[in-house]
Protein backbone atom coordinates (compact mmCIF):
# COMPACT_ATOMS: atom_id res chain seq x y z
CA UNK A 1 0.00 0.00 0.00
CA UNK A 2 3.06 2.53 1.07
CA UNK A 3 4.09 1.91 -2.36
CA UNK A 4 0.91 2.69 -4.35
CA UNK A 5 0.95 5.75 -2.25
CA UNK A 6 4.62 7.03 -3.36
CA UNK A 7 3.22 6.67 -6.98
CA UNK A 8 0.40 8.78 -5.88
CA UNK A 9 2.05 11.43 -4.50
CA UNK A 10 4.66 11.67 -7.39
CA UNK A 11 2.01 11.79 -9.49
CA UNK A 12 0.71 15.04 -7.41
CA UNK A 13 4.39 16.53 -7.62
CA UNK A 14 5.10 15.72 -11.58
CA UNK A 15 1.98 15.72 -13.48
CA UNK A 16 -0.28 18.10 -11.19
CA UNK A 17 1.96 20.50 -9.96
CA UNK A 18 0.74 20.61 -6.43
CA UNK A 19 2.82 22.43 -4.01
CA UNK A 20 5.13 20.40 -1.67
CA UNK A 21 2.31 21.51 1.08
CA UNK A 22 -0.30 20.24 -0.47
CA UNK A 23 1.59 16.50 -1.31
CA UNK A 24 2.45 16.57 2.67
CA UNK A 25 -0.89 16.84 3.69
CA UNK A 26 -2.14 13.75 1.28
CA UNK A 27 0.93 12.00 2.63
CA UNK A 28 0.33 12.09 5.99
CA UNK A 29 -3.61 11.41 5.58
CA UNK A 30 -2.62 8.61 3.66
CA UNK A 31 -0.36 7.43 6.17
CA UNK A 32 -2.71 7.74 9.20
CA UNK A 33 -5.27 5.85 6.61
CA UNK A 34 -3.20 2.77 6.26
CA UNK A 35 -2.07 2.52 9.85
CA UNK A 36 -5.99 1.98 10.13
CA UNK A 37 -6.07 -0.62 8.09
CA UNK A 38 -3.45 -2.15 9.14
CA UNK A 39 -4.80 -2.02 12.68
CA UNK A 40 -7.90 -3.98 11.08
CA UNK A 41 -5.63 -6.67 9.63
CA UNK A 42 -6.51 -4.98 6.26
CA UNK A 43 -3.64 -5.73 3.74
CA UNK A 44 -4.81 -4.31 0.93
CA UNK A 45 -6.46 -1.18 -0.71
CA UNK A 46 -9.14 -3.58 -2.61
CA UNK A 47 -9.89 -4.69 0.62
CA UNK A 48 -11.11 -1.67 1.63
CA UNK A 49 -15.45 -1.59 1.97
CA UNK A 50 -17.76 1.22 2.54
CA UNK A 51 -18.03 0.18 6.06
CA UNK A 52 -14.37 0.66 6.59
CA UNK A 53 -14.59 3.44 5.69
CA UNK A 54 -17.52 4.75 8.06
CA UNK A 55 -15.12 3.42 10.80
CA UNK A 56 -12.26 5.22 9.99
CA UNK A 57 -14.20 8.27 10.04
CA UNK A 58 -15.51 7.14 13.44
CA UNK A 59 -12.12 6.60 14.99
CA UNK A 60 -10.78 9.54 13.32
CA UNK A 61 -13.75 11.45 15.50
CA UNK A 62 -13.24 9.63 18.61
CA UNK A 63 -9.49 10.24 18.30
CA UNK A 64 -9.94 13.74 18.95
CA UNK A 65 -9.67 15.58 14.96
CA UNK A 66 -11.99 18.47 13.95
CA UNK A 67 -14.49 18.04 11.12
CA UNK A 68 -12.63 19.86 8.91
CA UNK A 69 -9.41 17.86 9.18
CA UNK A 70 -11.55 14.16 8.67
CA UNK A 71 -13.18 15.81 5.53
CA UNK A 72 -10.02 16.41 3.77
CA UNK A 73 -8.65 12.42 5.16
CA UNK A 74 -11.77 11.45 3.15
CA UNK A 75 -11.01 13.88 0.05
CA UNK A 76 -7.05 12.24 0.07
CA UNK A 77 -8.22 9.11 0.32
CA UNK A 78 -11.46 9.78 -2.40
CA UNK A 79 -8.60 10.77 -4.50
CA UNK A 80 -5.82 8.19 -4.09
CA UNK A 81 -8.74 5.81 -5.45
CA UNK A 82 -9.45 7.56 -8.27
CA UNK A 83 -5.93 7.92 -9.34
CA UNK A 84 -5.55 3.45 -8.54
CA UNK A 85 -8.78 2.98 -10.73
CA UNK A 86 -7.28 5.25 -13.44
CA UNK A 87 -3.86 3.57 -13.79
CA UNK A 88 -6.16 0.20 -13.64
CA UNK A 89 -4.58 -0.78 -10.28
CA UNK A 90 -8.12 -1.23 -8.68
CA UNK A 91 -11.40 -2.22 -10.18
CA UNK A 92 -13.78 -1.16 -7.16
CA UNK A 93 -13.89 2.40 -5.33
CA UNK A 94 -15.48 1.89 -1.64
CA UNK A 95 -16.25 5.34 -1.67
CA UNK A 96 -18.94 5.80 -4.09
CA UNK A 97 -21.77 5.10 -1.24
CA UNK A 98 -19.42 8.02 1.16
CA UNK A 99 -20.21 11.07 1.67
CA UNK A 100 -17.29 13.40 3.40
CA UNK A 101 -18.61 14.22 6.73
CA UNK A 102 -20.29 17.79 6.48
CA UNK A 103 -18.41 20.86 7.01
CA UNK A 104 -19.80 23.18 10.34
CA UNK A 105 -19.66 26.61 9.60
CA UNK A 106 -17.20 27.80 11.65
CA UNK A 107 -16.16 32.08 11.20
CA UNK A 108 -13.05 33.47 10.87
CA UNK A 109 -11.16 34.61 14.12
CA UNK A 110 -10.49 38.38 13.82
CA UNK A 111 -7.66 40.71 15.96
CA UNK A 112 -9.52 43.60 16.49
CA UNK A 113 -8.15 47.18 14.62
CA UNK A 114 -6.74 48.83 17.99
CA UNK A 115 -4.81 44.88 19.10
CA UNK A 116 -3.37 45.19 15.18
CA UNK A 117 -1.96 48.89 16.70
CA UNK A 118 -0.17 47.31 19.11
CA UNK A 119 0.67 44.33 17.32
CA UNK A 120 2.87 46.17 15.08
CA UNK A 121 4.66 48.42 17.02
CA UNK A 122 6.15 45.76 19.01
CA UNK A 123 8.90 45.21 16.82
CA UNK A 124 12.35 47.12 17.81
CA UNK A 125 13.22 48.97 14.69
CA UNK A 126 16.63 49.94 16.57
CA UNK A 127 17.60 46.31 15.88
CA UNK A 128 18.19 44.74 12.33
CA UNK A 129 15.58 41.81 13.14
CA UNK A 130 13.33 43.70 14.59
CA UNK A 131 12.93 46.22 11.52
CA UNK A 132 12.99 42.74 9.49
CA UNK A 133 10.21 41.68 11.92
CA UNK A 134 8.33 44.78 11.98
CA UNK A 135 8.51 44.82 7.71
CA UNK A 136 7.13 41.12 8.03
CA UNK A 137 3.96 41.79 9.66
CA UNK A 138 3.32 44.88 7.92
CA UNK A 139 3.54 43.06 4.93
CA UNK A 140 1.36 40.17 6.10
CA UNK A 141 -1.45 42.71 7.24
CA UNK A 142 -1.26 45.40 4.15
CA UNK A 143 -1.37 42.31 1.94
CA UNK A 144 -3.32 39.35 3.45
CA UNK A 145 -0.47 36.68 1.81
CA UNK A 146 -0.54 33.39 3.76
CA UNK A 147 3.13 32.63 6.06
CA UNK A 148 4.15 30.50 2.66
CA UNK A 149 3.79 33.11 0.34
CA UNK A 150 5.80 35.50 2.20
CA UNK A 151 8.40 33.03 3.11
CA UNK A 152 8.73 32.84 -0.35
CA UNK A 153 8.91 36.39 -1.42
CA UNK A 154 12.10 37.37 -3.56
CA UNK A 155 13.43 40.97 -4.16
CA UNK A 156 12.32 41.51 -7.21
CA UNK A 157 9.21 40.30 -6.20
CA UNK A 158 8.33 43.79 -4.68
CA UNK A 159 8.33 47.40 -6.58
CA UNK A 160 8.17 49.74 -3.83
CA UNK A 161 7.90 53.05 -6.48
CA UNK A 162 4.76 51.17 -7.86
CA UNK A 163 3.83 50.06 -4.46
CA UNK A 164 2.95 46.19 -4.46
CA UNK A 165 4.44 42.51 -4.22
CA UNK A 166 3.79 39.47 -6.26
CA UNK A 167 2.74 36.63 -4.52
CA UNK A 168 2.78 32.98 -5.37
CA UNK A 169 -0.16 31.15 -4.15
CA UNK A 170 -1.57 27.43 -4.04
CA UNK A 171 -0.92 25.71 -7.41
CA UNK A 172 1.92 28.31 -8.58
CA UNK A 173 -0.54 30.91 -9.09
CA UNK A 174 0.28 34.05 -9.20
CA UNK A 175 -1.05 37.45 -8.08
CA UNK A 176 -0.12 40.92 -7.49
CA UNK A 177 -1.17 42.65 -4.40
CA UNK A 178 -1.29 46.21 -3.27
CA UNK A 179 1.14 47.03 -0.29
CA UNK A 180 0.09 50.85 1.15
CA UNK A 181 2.13 53.21 2.73
CA UNK A 182 3.13 51.56 6.16
CA UNK A 183 3.94 48.66 4.67
CA UNK A 184 6.54 50.35 1.62
CA UNK A 185 8.38 52.72 4.23
CA UNK A 186 8.90 49.27 6.57
CA UNK A 187 10.01 47.47 3.58
CA UNK A 188 11.91 50.09 2.32
CA UNK A 189 13.45 50.71 5.72
CA UNK A 190 14.06 47.12 6.04
CA UNK A 191 16.22 47.06 2.70
CA UNK A 192 18.26 49.88 3.13
CA UNK A 193 19.08 49.57 6.86
CA UNK A 194 18.97 46.22 7.61
CA UNK A 195 18.75 43.37 5.17
CA UNK A 196 22.87 44.50 4.01
CA UNK A 197 24.10 43.62 7.38
CA UNK A 198 22.64 40.01 7.78
CA UNK A 199 25.72 38.17 6.43
CA UNK A 200 25.37 36.57 3.17
CA UNK A 201 22.57 39.12 2.31
CA UNK A 202 23.86 40.03 -1.15
CA UNK A 203 24.15 35.75 -2.34
CA UNK A 204 20.56 35.49 -1.31
CA UNK A 205 17.26 36.38 -3.57
CA UNK A 206 14.91 35.71 -0.65
CA UNK A 207 13.27 39.20 0.65
CA UNK A 208 13.08 37.85 4.16
CA UNK A 209 16.40 36.24 5.94
CA UNK A 210 17.38 34.75 8.96
CA UNK A 211 20.18 36.13 11.48
CA UNK A 212 22.55 34.20 9.57
CA UNK A 213 21.46 34.75 6.21
CA UNK A 214 19.30 31.72 5.31
CA UNK A 215 15.87 31.68 3.74
CA UNK A 216 13.57 33.12 6.33
CA UNK A 217 10.77 29.70 6.56
CA UNK A 218 7.33 29.79 7.41
CA UNK A 219 8.05 28.34 11.24
CA UNK A 220 10.03 31.37 11.64
CA UNK A 221 7.81 33.64 10.65
CA UNK A 222 5.11 31.77 12.39
CA UNK A 223 6.78 32.48 15.67
CA UNK A 224 7.77 36.26 14.54
CA UNK A 225 3.77 36.54 14.86
CA UNK A 226 3.32 34.54 17.80
CA UNK A 227 6.35 36.35 19.78
CA UNK A 228 4.97 39.85 18.98
CA UNK A 229 1.15 39.25 20.08
CA UNK A 230 2.36 38.07 23.17
CA UNK A 231 4.79 41.21 23.82
CA UNK A 232 1.52 43.33 22.81
CA UNK A 233 -0.40 41.70 25.25
CA UNK A 234 -2.62 39.84 22.77
CA UNK A 235 -3.29 36.80 24.62
CA UNK A 236 -5.77 34.79 22.43
CA UNK A 237 -4.24 32.26 20.01
CA UNK A 238 -2.69 34.81 17.22
CA UNK A 239 -1.35 33.25 13.77
CA UNK A 240 -0.07 34.42 10.49
CA UNK A 241 -3.36 33.26 8.91
CA UNK A 242 -5.46 35.32 11.84
CA UNK A 243 -3.60 37.91 10.27
CA UNK A 244 -4.94 36.92 6.58
CA UNK A 245 -8.33 36.88 8.01
CA UNK A 246 -8.45 40.05 9.82
CA UNK A 247 -6.62 41.82 6.23
CA UNK A 248 -10.23 40.85 4.79
CA UNK A 249 -12.41 41.51 7.45
CA UNK A 250 -11.12 44.69 7.94
CA UNK A 251 -11.46 45.72 4.16
CA UNK A 252 -15.21 44.34 3.92
CA UNK A 253 -15.99 46.78 7.25
CA UNK A 254 -13.96 49.50 5.68
CA UNK A 255 -16.45 49.17 1.96
CA UNK A 256 -14.63 47.13 -0.07
CA UNK A 257 -15.66 45.05 -2.48
CA UNK A 258 -15.70 41.31 -2.31
CA UNK A 259 -14.56 40.60 -5.62
CA UNK A 260 -11.31 42.79 -5.24
CA UNK A 261 -10.96 40.79 -1.60
CA UNK A 262 -11.26 37.65 -3.34
CA UNK A 263 -8.73 38.71 -5.49
CA UNK A 264 -6.32 39.46 -3.48
CA UNK A 265 -6.38 36.82 -0.89
CA UNK A 266 -6.30 34.71 -4.22
CA UNK A 267 -9.24 32.39 -3.61
CA UNK A 268 -10.32 30.67 -6.89
CA UNK A 269 -13.78 31.14 -5.77
CA UNK A 270 -15.74 33.83 -4.16
CA UNK A 271 -17.76 31.66 -1.86
CA UNK A 272 -14.54 31.02 -0.26
CA UNK A 273 -14.06 34.81 0.67
CA UNK A 274 -17.83 34.99 1.38
CA UNK A 275 -17.32 33.71 5.02
CA UNK A 276 -15.78 36.95 5.66
CA UNK A 277 -19.14 38.97 5.27
CA UNK A 278 -20.65 36.89 8.06
CA UNK A 279 -18.15 38.16 10.25
CA UNK A 280 -18.55 41.69 8.82
CA UNK A 281 -22.40 41.35 9.07
CA UNK A 282 -21.87 40.72 12.99
CA UNK A 283 -19.63 44.50 12.51
CA UNK A 284 -22.73 46.07 11.19
CA UNK A 285 -25.02 44.95 14.05
CA UNK A 286 -22.62 45.61 16.44
CA UNK A 287 -22.67 49.36 14.68
CA UNK A 288 -26.70 48.90 14.87
CA UNK A 289 -27.49 48.06 18.11
CA UNK A 290 -24.85 50.87 19.60
CA UNK A 291 -26.16 53.83 17.00
CA UNK A 292 -29.43 53.47 16.45
CA UNK A 293 -32.15 55.21 18.66
CA UNK A 294 -33.88 51.57 18.99
CA UNK A 295 -30.95 49.76 18.91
Amino acid sequence: MNELIESYINYLVVECGLSRNTTMSYHRDLKTFVEFLTSKDIQTFHDVRPDTITSFIISEKQRGLAINSITRAIVSIRMLYKFLLSEGKLQKNPLVSIDSPKLWKKLPEVIPIHKIDDLLAVPNVKTKLGIRNKAILELMYATGARVSEVSAIQLDWVNLEYGYVKCRGKGSKERIVPLGKKAIESIKNYLTTARPKIKGSQDSHNLFLSKTGKHLRRENIWMVVKKCALKAGIHEHVSPHKLRHSFATHLLENGADLRSVQEMLGHVNVSTTQIYTHVSKHHLKAVHRQFHPRG
